[in-house]
């Protein structure tokens, strides 16, 4: 947290200067127009010369101070929201608040955990993670929690999230650039309809008469100030006109081919300067130098290519401001010829400019788990097998304050399926859930919160919580039913990590304790891995017919002074504690 405080008086200090020399610009800006304003009315004055170089000095100062000041506001720009993400992280360290989109949009309550495991909404794993600032890297963040990689990948990012965990400076940077893009998903939904969008080209005639009218008209423009003939200017008037009725044969492509582009010359440009962030760094893992090298197409950088994408959609705008279309198109055909160089970008360039957008996304989802790994220097990478092996020390839930946060060490080898008993409130559906999100980061190369760690990568397939769904007329019972065929299913496929909570809630006991087991059994048969909790002491009973296989582990609560007390401590064994009665007495209910 020192680190971040540190930066925010910096940042603070650099803003303070920044804004100075910006509101000095701004005067500067306005001195110089009334002194061209100024100049010109003493020319009409007076007709002395020197009045009008004043002019033109003053004119062409105003010029040079817009430039300092455009790159100015972006400095301030840029300056805010570094100040923003430094606060932001001083909140979340202090658990004041989760200043973070929590990604609900994303949440799949079909998916094998996303619901059950809190992977999005509020104070959810993807809100606690996420650092991004633009929608395609919301999006790559949110697809990467839903989907366990390969054994090289996973190490793959390993290497590159401890890369990027020391490179603070860069990541933030990078970061800020992201937020002052102000992008969306209705912009990146614009660029991405764009790309697809199958223009016809250009007919042969449109390109040649493109080309022809202007070299006409000013070729008469030039004849009339060579010979002054009056004639000459009715000719420049027909090919003015001329020169507009090419224009209105093309007018519906050109509208097609900009339409739902509102600012998005803008958003490239800003997506331009995030990939030129990438391509100017110096990364030394494979899974950063092989997204680097994506951005070069050509012999050029990407963000060459995008910025000159952006400057033509920039000046396909002046067709929506009638004044200028009309100059400029009834004199050389501007428009036209933007339209040219948009269809001849689109024919080179479509087909990369989704792949270092999505460049884009990677380097942002990367940065957010370098920023948790960075946040949790007690927080480990796994070491990764092939042999099944599974297990975890000081195994703690990650989005639980640290101060409070217990730990407890697991594993799933020899024995490698775990009945978990214990009492209500005892951490039971913690300890499953912490299980569950470590064997999604680890599955992603994502440290982990645990001091060491072993890992198989395997799917994870979770029934833990579910809920009527009167939309489709289905109760919790047999949501339940088709949750538990879903991992049957899928155990058919590949062996996984299985977690059940407490399962078959909605039928009689003799029926769940018999319907327990038998899903028990038909798990391990497939070389499941993993734990199912259960209250149900006949079900644990299981482990004497697969000694080899099952074990049984429990939460105790302890009872001292009258009062419950709860550890949270995994242990050996059976839960033998009756907290439940403890309860009904004290409180009077038996």
């Amino acid at each position: 947290m020192e680190t971040y405080q540190n930066k925010v008086t910096h940042y603070n200090e650099l803003f303070d200067k920044i804004n100075k020399r910006y509101n000095s610009i701004s005067i500067l800006r306005l001195v110089s127009v009334f002194v061209c304003l100024f100049s010109l009315f003493y020319y009409i004055k007076t007709n002395e010369i020197l009045y009008v170089a004043f002019a033109i000095l003053s004119f062409v100062g105003f010029i040079f101070l817009m430039r300092i000041h455009s790159r100015l506001s972006l400095q301030k720009q840029i300056t805010t929201a570094l100040l923003k993400i430094n606060n932001n992280e001083i909140s979340f360290l202090k658990r004041e608040k989760l200043p973070f989109e929590n990604g609900v949009e994303f949440n799949d309550f079909h998916h094998s955990y996303a619901y059950d495991l809190d992977i999005f909404g509020d104070h959810s794993l993807f809100q606690n993670l996420n650092r991004t600032a633009t929608f395609v890297g919301k999006k790559t963040l949110a697809h990467q929690l839903l989907k366990q990689l390969p054994g090289d990948q996973i190490l793959e990012n390993q290497e590159a999230i401890n890369e990027l965990k020391t490179k603070i400076e860069w990541r933030q940077d990078f970061q800020a650039l992201g937020i002052v893009s102000a992008d969306t998903k209705s912009a990146y939904d614009s660029l991405m309809h764009w790309n697809s969008f199958n223009n016809n080209v250009l007919s042969k005639v449109t390109i040649a008469l493109s080309i022809v009218m202007p070299t006409l008209f000013f070729g008469f423009l030039a004849a009339y100030l060579v010979t002054s003939k009056t004639v000459l200017l009715s000719y420049l008037t027909y090919i003015f006109i001329g020169n507009l009725m090419v224009l209105g044969r093309s007018f519906k492509q050109i509208q097609s081919e900009i339409a739902k582009a509102d600012n998005i010359d803008k958003i490239i440009r800003q997506y331009s300067f995030l990939v030129e962030k990438i391509e100017t760094e110096k990364f030394e893992s494979k899974k950063l130098s092989d997204l680097q090298k994506q951005l070069i197409f050509e012999n050029a950088a990407a963000s060459k290519h995008l910025k000159d994408l952006s400057e033509l959609f920039s000046r396909m705008d002046t067709i929506n401001n009638f004044v200028t279309a009309i100059v400029f198109n009834g004199t050389f055909l501007f428009n036209l010829h933007v339209l040219k160089a948009l269809l001849k970008w689109k024919q080179n360039y479509s087909p990369e400019l989704e792949k270092w957008i999505a460049v884009i996304g990677e380097f942002e989802a990367l940065n957010s788990l370098a920023n948790l790994a960075y946040n949790n220097a007690d927080f480990v990478f796994p070491e990764i097998n092939a042999e099944y092996k599974i297990g975890f020390k000081d195994l703690g839930h990650p989005l639980l304050n640290p101060a409070t946060r217990i730990g407890n060490d697991t594993h799933f080898y020899p024995e490698r399926f775990i009945i978990l008993t214990g009492s209500n409130m005892s951490g039971k559906s913690t300890f499953l859930r912490s299980l569950g999100i470590n064997m999604v980061l680890g599955g992603i190369g994502s440290v982990v919160c645990a001091s060491e760690a072993t890992l198989h990568p395997l799917p994870v397939l979770v029934s833990m919580r579910l809920s009527d769904s009167l939309a489709d007329s289905e109760s919790y019972f047999f949501a339940e039913i088709k949750r538990l065929k879903q991992i049957m299913d899928a155990l058919e496929e590949q062996p996984a990590f299985v977690l059940l909570d407490e399962i078959l809630r909605g039928t009689n006991s003799d029926d769940k304790r018999n319907g327990t087991i038998e899903v028990v059994k038909k798990i391990i048969a497939k070389k499941a891995v993993g734990a199912i909790a259960t209250h149900d002491i006949e079900v644990c009973l299981t482990t004497n017919e697969y000694p080899d296989i099952l074990m049984n582990q429990c939460f105790e609560v302890q009872i001292q002074n009258n009062e419950l007390h709860f550890d949270y401590k995994l242990r050996n064994g059976i839960c033998q504690n009756k907290s439940a009665t403890f309860l009904m007495q004290k409180m009077g209910v038996i």
